[in-house]
């Protein structure tokens, strides 16, 4: 049993709150700079790989031929040297990037940048900095923000939403929701246009992005190579950590392989709570854990994610991936497996006599959810 320890209150010290909240003020608003900081970089060495990429394309006819089997070939390459980032589809967006924003467009302070452009010559350290650092003076957003307006067809609506980006301070959540709800198109039909840009300057709720999550951007935790270990409740990180070591526990057939594993389709980002593989059935487990009832859309994103690890998490000779959902509802557990599309029936009751019982799961996650929220979970 662990031992309670009673702690003992501080003394109260005259403007204390005063000189707490002075530094929570300054040490986010550090966070905040070093994160816009990574991200200005990030957007200039992409738009200078798209750079790059395009006019070895137009260096002849017959490098223009090479299409995507050079992407492919960078891909492979750049990736075994930085890691993650440099997937092909990454790479044609930032080829995508530098053919969107590859004209000439004002600066924060209204100068105009000619289309002659900066280059990275490799002639010195300095000089490269320096070159960087002018390119990113003209993408003063950050990098999210452009991935979300080079899905627009239109170069007329990538400048209206990137100027109202800048001029209401949008966050990426934002701009999502106005691309989304086409504010652009109401606002070019509308009789009262002032009227319509003043009302898109009021944040709605759950649009601001705290210090961590700016720190924490997917894309910025990829560009520099760190781990991600964000959850996003201490209950859910919780239920994670112990039933990762109850299926472990179950049997010497599942081999832990990550948790909270981060995986992009398209521009979205989704994260896998739990990745095992089980040794007897061959094949990966994928499991989702919800906080929530259990819905349809779940299965629907399961069946997501089982689709984007059969094509690239999925080794030769091993067997179809299995989803598990977990719910851990509060008045209600859940297991479900996701079994529709396997190749065959056979497979599927292989899994279903192989893998432990729904109920068994089930049992687990109330009684684990019980304790964590008693208190009692570590005696």
């Amino acid at each position: 049993m662990k031992k309670s320890v009673t702690k003992t209150r501080a003394p109260a010290l005259k403007g204390y709150d005063t000189i707490l909240s002075e530094l929570v003020t300054l040490l986010e608003g550090a966070r905040r700079i070093s994160a816009r900081a990574v991200n200005a970089v990030m957007t200039a060495s992409y738009w200078e790989v798209g750079r790059r990429i395009v006019e070895f394309e137009q260096g002849g006819k017959k490098r223009a031929e090479y299409g995507e089997a050079l992407l492919e070939r960078l891909s492979a390459d750049l990736s075994a040297k930085f890691g993650r980032g440099y997937s092909r589809q990454n790479l044609h967006k930032y080829r995508q990037f530098f053919l969107s924003y590859g004209e000439i467009r004002p600066t924060l302070s209204g100068e105009f940048i000619a289309d002659k452009r900066p280059t990275l010559s490799g002639e010195s350290a300095a000089s490269d900095v320096q070159a960087l650092k002018q390119v990113a003076a003209r993408f003063p957003l950050p990098w999210s923000h452009y991935v979300r307006m080079l899905a627009l067809r239109s170069d007329e609506a990538r400048k209206f939403y990137e100027t109202e980006s800048l001029r209401c301070g949008w966050t990426v959540r934002q701009l999502d929701r106005q691309i989304s709800t086409q504010f652009y198109e109401r606002t070019a039909l509308s009789r009262n246009k002032a009227a319509m840009l003043r009302k898109s300057a009021k944040p709605e709720a759950g649009d601001a992005v705290s210090p961590d999550e700016e720190i924490k951007d997917p894309f910025v935790l990829e560009f520099l190579g760190l781990k991600d270990e964000y959850s996003e409740s201490d209950l859910e990180d919780a239920l994670i950590r112990h039933l990762e070591s109850f299926l472990i526990e179950l049997g010497g057939d599942f081999a832990f392989v990550a948790r909270q594993r981060r995986l992009r389709i398209g521009d979205e980002w989704y994260r896998v709570d739990l990745l095992f593989f089980h040794r007897k059935l061959r094949c990966l487990v994928v499991i989702d854990l919800k906080l929530g009832r259990f819905t349809h859309a779940d299965a629907g994103q399961m069946h997501l994610y089982l689709n984007y690890a059969r094509e690239h998490w999925t080794n030769e000779g091993e067997k179809p991936p299995i989803g598990l959902i977990l719910c851990a509802q509060k008045d209600d557990a859940v297991a479900r497996y996701a079994l529709e599309g396997l190749p065959n029936k056979v497979i599927a009751r292989e899994y279903l006599t192989t893998l432990p019982k729904e109920k068994v799961l089930a049992d687990e996650i109330e009684k684990t959810r019980k304790r964590l929220e008693s208190g009692t979970a570590g005696a």
